[in-house]
């Protein structure tokens, strides 16, 4: 393949990407309005007009039966009854700390954006971006579909490192940039081999010539086994 029919396959890939991109952008935002509007449960949908702190105290009692369903339900009304209660910046991090417990990475997101939106200040600021990066982290299953999170996972680690040096969670930041760092590296090897099969070397070289200005390098890394039905399908 010449060099000229790779440069329009590459820019054909990516306007099919950036489709991709903004259709899955567009499938977590139903995922999370129907996470929080369409399973409303009945007996928070038919009560209202209850101080700020009613709703407040059923979210945690919700919470604390480990009932998020009802507590999301709790926490819309007291959203939607009292916008300026200061109890709504604490129910929001509570919110966001369960479902990321839940290991509900979506919904653990929607809350911290809420809450940086609308509430965080000083060092909360900081907590909230952390717990971003976090729940961004654990949120990624599969290295071969999550390339985007991934690499805007990168990205927000970076932006954390330059914005707060002597942060208490940099270690654990930098530890998730480190894995990160390594999850690039083997899936650029993966492609960079994949191509080398299908014998296009001219896209294999790209993929090692990535690796090649990587910190990294195979001996720092131990690739992950691969089970039965992962090798047939990935």
């Amino acid at each position: 393949m010449d060099i000229e029919v790779l440069y329009f396959l590459k820019i054909d890939i990516r306007s099919i990407m950036k489709i991709v991109r903004n259709i899955q952008q567009v499938f977590a935002l139903l995922v999370v309005s129907i996470l929080l509007f369409g399973c409303s449960n009945k007996e928070a949908i038919n009560e209202y007009d209850k101080p700020a702190l009613y709703w407040y105290e059923n979210v945690v009692k919700e919470l604390a039966s480990s009932n998020l369903e009802k507590a999301d339900n709790y926490y819309i009304s007291l959203r939607s009854e009292h916008a300026h209660s200061p109890l709504l910046p604490t129910a929001t991090m509570l919110l966001a700390s369960a479902h990321m417990e839940d290991q509900a990475y979506i919904m653990a997101d929607y809350y911290l954006d809420e809450y940086l939106k609308k509430y965080a200040a000083g060092k909360n600021i900081e907590k909230a971006k952390f717990l971003k990066i976090k729940a961004a982290f654990l949120g990624i299953k599969d290295i071969n579909k999550d390339q985007k999170l991934m690499l805007d996972t990168l990205k927000e680690v970076e932006k954390f490192t330059r914005r707060y040096p002597n942060s208490s969670y940099l270690p654990v930041v930098s530890t998730v940039k480190v894995r990160l760092q390594m999850t690039q590296y083997m899936l650029n090897e993966n492609i960079s081999a994949l191509y080398s099969r299908l014998g296009k070397d001219k896209a294999a070289d790209i993929y090692r010539e990535k690796n090649a200005n990587s910190p990294l390098n195979t001996t720092d890394i131990k690739a992950p086994e691969v089970g039965f039905l992962d090798s047939i399908f990935n």
